[in-house]
């Protein structure tokens, strides 16, 4: 009962935070905040599974109750952790909590309600990864859109609404389209199948005999490629992908800066963590099949977010088109399928979570005091805010890969599981992803020699002083683990391989 423990309090604090009174709903909700925290860093410690949860493995803190009967099929409160979830789910908490105390300073309006919104949010998050129901994992994952539709659109900036709606229209017509996909998926398993539980259902594809019912006029090899094709579409555009993702500058623009922190640390991880739950799992032989031209779309993600990113003069801009590159060194560690691509797909995910969420949170706290982000109108930030931009410049080196940082060690598992991939064309796609890695240091380097170093320069009538503790405290937290995950790597990366073999070995490869 953790799991429903973990999710109650988030749920629960949500609504205390709702009704609280705004001058205390900030400290209340990140002391709710740290109880879900503390849990999922027990359930990391504790952690006893092995194996993977839709294949072969054995579940930790596994609960499952009978609760829709749906025809012929059975819908049921089905929960778990492995190897792949466990890590996303103390991503997700820890990255909650900092974000609420990042958000002391700029919220100053309607707090209760933001406090409670971000609380919300986090409890839904913590369902999509531990959901091994489709059902209930699709109430997760559109509930997270709610809040962060309204975050964007009552505390964001003056294009807020536009920029809310493109979030939300873009969003949920891809969900409907991965939810449809789905729905074909098991008609056309027919008999394989009885309910909707994502471990049956993996267990038809790969270790059964796959489709075998016609649906719609359609074989079944033509409606498990159709079906494949659909599913990743619709989670590319919530990784995003090019040419998915023009949501996404949009939306870290005109969102309050820890609501990016979450968007880019969480929530883009939901669309990369469906594609390897669901079409790197249950399908092997489209995997296979479709191998080159995802290959493309990830080196084209890498290489052209890149070069979006070098093209911009708002800081927040430069991060979000950091998030579409980086998300595209995932997508090629995944369609690598190997140990070594895959695991490094998933350590990827949580080392962008922590190196994203800091980049938004050093670019807030400068928003904070200077009122801009444009590294047009300010230089000499080094000299003013010391601290702030020495953290701005750690991160920024973690983007870049700088060893003995998260970012190094999850390109380097990428890069080497994918220049022994076993497609056409594997070395040279690897190369040109790695490619990126010398116009993130550009543009970066470019951005900060502006706006950090040099006199200072910009123009106010106010004086921009250090930023206060409880800005700092969370970015020298998230600093802190991402040295530690780049420094001892198997902290984590031992239990993600664990669970991501027997996916490997259901696609024979």
């Amino acid at each position: 009962m953790m799991i429903e423990a973990l999710i109650a309090v988030a749920l629960i604090g949500a609504l205390v935070t709702f009704v609280a009174p705004n001058r205390v709903a900030g400290k209340l909700a990140f002391a709710i905040s740290l109880v879900p925290a503390a849990i999922s860093l027990w359930l990391f410690a504790t952690f006893d599974g092995s194996g993977n949860a839709l294949l072969e493995g054995t579940l930790a803190f596994e609960s499952q109750y009978e609760w829709i009967q749906l025809g012929e099929y059975s819908i049921s409160w089905f929960v778990g952790l492995d190897g792949i979830s466990l890590p996303l789910v103390v991503l997700t908490t820890v990255l909650t909590s900092l974000a609420i105390m990042s958000s002391w300073t700029p919220i100053d309006e309607r707090e209760s309600q933001f406090y409670g919104l971000v609380l919300f949010i986090e409890a839904n998050l913590i369902g999509v990864f531990v959901a091994l129901d489709f059902f209930l994992w699709f109430i997760f994952w559109e509930a997270v859109l709610i809040p962060m539709y309204l975050l964007i659109g009552v505390w964001g900036g003056p294009r807020r609404k536009y920029a809310a709606i493109k979030f939300f229209v873009y969003t949920n017509v891809a969900s409907l389209l991965m939810f449809g996909a789905f729905i074909a998926l098991v008609f056309g398993l027919g008999d394989a199948v009885t309910s909707f539980a994502l471990p049956e259902v993996a267990d038809a594809m790969v270790n059964g005999e796959g489709i075998q019912q016609t649906l719609f006029g359609l074989e079944p090899t033509t409606l498990a490629s159709l079906v494949f094709v659909a599913m990743f579409i619709g989670f590319a555009v919530k990784v995003p992908v090019v040419p998915f993702h023009t949501w996404l500058p949009d939306a870290h623009v005109e969102a309050p800066t820890p609501a990016s922190v979450l968007l880019a640390g969480v929530l883009l991880k939901m669309g990369t963590y469906a594609l390897l739950r669901f079409n790197f799992t249950m399908f092997p032989e489209q995997v296979e099949t479709y191998a080159i031209p995802i290959a493309a779309i990830a080196v084209i993600s890498v290489i052209y977010g890149a070069m979006l990113a070098l093209a911009q003069t708002d800081l927040k801009r430069i991060v979000a088109y950091s998030s579409v590159s980086s998300m595209g060194y995932v997508i090629l560690g995944l369609i690598a399928y190997t140990q070594f691509g895959v695991g490094g797909a998933t350590f990827q995910m949580v080392s962008h979570g922590l190196i994203s969420g800091l980049m938004f949170m050093a670019v807030g706290v400068i928003y904070n005091a200077t009122h801009t982000r444009l590294v047009t109108d300010m230089s000499g930030m080094a000299d003013r805010m010391p601290v702030a931009v020495g953290i701005l410049i750690a991160g920024a080196f973690g983007y870049m890969g700088l060893p003995l940082m998260s970012g190094f060690a999850a390109e380097y598992f990428i890069f080497f599981g994918a220049f022994g991939a076993d497609f056409d064309y594997a070395p040279i796609f690897t190369g040109l992803a790695m490619f990126g890695i010398v116009l993130v240091a550009g543009y970066l380097l470019f951005a900060l020699q502006r706006a950090v170093f040099g006199p200072y320069s910009l123009e106010t009538d106010y004086e921009v002083s250090r930023a206060p503790l409880h800005d700092l405290a969370p970015m020298f937290v998230l600093l802190g683990l991402i040295i530690a995950l780049g420094v001892a790597p198997d902290l984590i990366f031992d239990m993600i391989t664990d669970a991501v073999d027997p996916i490997l070995e259901g696609g024979d490869s």
